[in-house]
């Protein structure tokens, strides 16, 4: 019965925390430092830090090159929508299962 892939279980821990959905949010419009994410959300620096090694520990975002006119050569990180995708299949797959469920329980009360 546990035949659920590892990078769905690991993409789901890692986004079970609120911070790192914002992280992820913010990413997806630009790539952004450490230290841009903790000057947006409510967060310290070395909490982004983390959670920022999370995300990149299961795919979800990438490190960047410092920008080349950047005076504080910072590492920017971006988001990465392929894990994200591959989650929302396997998601979507569940819900037709489930959606097929519902149609034969009601069928079956209705008749």
């Amino acid at each position: 019965m546990n035949n659920v892939p590892t990078e769905i279980t690991t993409l789901c821990a890692a986004l079970a925390e609120g911070t790192r959905w914002e992280i992820l949010t913010a990413l997806g419009s630009e790539d952004l430092s450490a230290s841009d994410l903790a000057r947006a959300l409510p967060v310290s620096r070395q909490a982004i830090a983390k959670h920022l090694q999370v995300l990149e520990s299961v795919g979800l975002v990438e490190r960047t090159s410092p920008v080349p006119e950047s005076t504080s050569g910072s590492v920017r990180y971006h988001a990465v929508g392929a894990p994200l995708a591959r989650l929302a299949a396997q998601l979507e797959t569940i819900g037709r299962g489930w959606d097929r469920r519902l149609a034969t329980i009601k069928q079956i009360a209705e008749s």
